[in-house]
């Protein structure tokens, strides 16, 4: 198998923390987004949204989305048990993975396609909508920092996929002056013991 990457991206990051922490190891194989690589024929057959990453197995089988493709890898290997052990834990950690998915990473991403227009060669950048989800996701960041007053992780006590889609969406705003303020404690406590764990050094 081999999975379809850009390392500059942040999407694919989290597949590769993701197996990082799981210890697997597969063939990366690196496209060219800017170059518009992923928009080829090629590409497209494997996903038609011509987006990465891209899960190719060995009978020619494509999965993509960030979070299916980790969910395959969870099936194959359960520990460490990323999306949970029980009915309770497991619930607890897709809804915040969904919430970090939806309130975070999704508005930093469009924040940076609109506000910057990298992509203006095949979208419609309209900067006041980027502007908005740049504020969606401070937003967010704020509700983060008061709820991880009370838990270690997002979901609790235990480290989740949660977590690396949140962290990936936090270092990935850099890039449009998104950033944790002085405030933001318990944020900033979560996210420097993350960066220290080996498999936030896969960027």
């Amino acid at each position: 198998m081999k999975i379809y990457d850009t390392k500059t991206a942040p999407t694919p990051r989290r597949v590769r923390m993701f197996l990082a922490e799981k210890g697997i190891e597969v063939d990366y194989v690196q496209i060219d987004i800017v170059g518009g690589e992923n928009l080829s024929a090629e590409m497209k057959a494997k996903n038609p949204l011509g987006k990465v990453p891209i899960l190719e197995l060995d009978d020619g089988t494509c999965i993509s989305e960030a979070n299916a493709i980790c969910q395959y890898f969870e099936a194959l290997q359960l520990e460490p048990a990323l999306y949970g052990h029980d009915p309770l834990s497991k619930g607890i950690i897709a809804q915040w993975q969904q919430r970090a998915e939806l309130y975070l990473f999704m508005q930093v991403g469009m924040c940076f396609q609109h506000s910057t227009g990298y992509f203006k060669d095949r979208m419609n950048p309209i900067p006041e909508f980027g502007k908005e989800a740049g504020l969606n996701a401070q937003k967010f960041m704020h509700l983060l920092d008061q709820h991880l007053a009370e838990n270690h992780y997002l979901a609790g006590e235990q480290f989740s996929v949660a977590d690396i889609t949140a962290f990936t969406a936090i270092d990935f705003a850099r890039v449009v002056k998104i950033r944790i303020l002085p405030e933001q404690v318990n944020l900033k406590r979560w996210y420097d013991e993350i960066k220290q764990r080996p498999s936030a050094q896969t960027d």
